[in-house]
């Protein structure tokens, strides 16, 4: 279980590392949330031969989502620290294609510890996490992006949404008039042709016509 511990949450750091290099370039984004390193230790001599050792985070350790992919209530959800979290387990969703997602997200501050990670049947590269698939599909229904996800440029995980700005954009089309074109009458050859015949007939008559065509 150690071995485990320490195996998933050096992954989710390493996302999380690409995440704040990506997320701190962009202006007004700030300071991202850190996933702290977490070391395995072999000890011999005692009955449980592995353990795990990592920095003591000193404060009030809150959590900002759960294993199975929610998100919590809204106080949590929307300090900067919950949305970048938020915004965190959204980036890595699409950076692996919907095959990875980082959760049970908790701390003290922008340092978080004990990381769950899904992925999907077949893992991703070769990595399989701890935690259900289904907590992937659960996160894709309820995950709504925030000021942060539109900065990152990430996309909208939830149809419903996607469904009501095309709904919204076809009604403010339909309520704009339409302009009215004006028809051009395009002549064929064959009325052309008609056209000239009646014209040179009651100019030339039938007869001076016939030996000129």
């Amino acid at each position: 279980l150690a071995v485990q511990e320490c195996h998933v949450q050096t992954a989710a750091r390493q996302y999380g590392n690409m995440f704040s290099a990506e997320g701190t370039l962009l202006e007004g984004f700030g300071e991202a949330p850190e996933i702290i390193p977490i070391n395995l230790i072999h000890r011999p001599a005692n009955s449980i031969p592995y353990a795990t050792v990592e920095e003591e985070l000193i404060g009030e350790f809150v959590k900002y989502s759960v294993k199975d992919g929610r998100e919590l209530n809204v106080g949590r959800k929307e300090s900067e620290v919950g949305l970048k979290c938020c915004t965190f387990q959204h980036w890595v969703y699409q950076w692996t294609e919907g095959n990875l997602l980082v959760t049970d997200l908790q701390g003290v501050g922008m340092k978080l510890t004990d990381i769950g990670i899904a992925t999907s049947r077949k893992g991703y590269k070769g990595f399989k996490g701890n935690c259900s698939i289904s907590f992937i599909d659960q996160f894709k229904a309820l995950h709504q992006c925030n000021m942060y996800c539109k900065m990152m440029g990430l996309k909208s995980l939830n149809d419903s949404q996607l469904k009501h700005k095309r709904s919204a954009s076809m009604k403010t089309q339909a309520s704009q008039p339409i302009p009215r074109s004006t028809k051009k009458t395009t002549l064929s050859p064959q009325s052309t042709r008609r056209t000239f015949l009646s014209q040179a007939k009651s100019i030339f008559g039938d007869k001076t016509l016939q030996k000129h065509l």
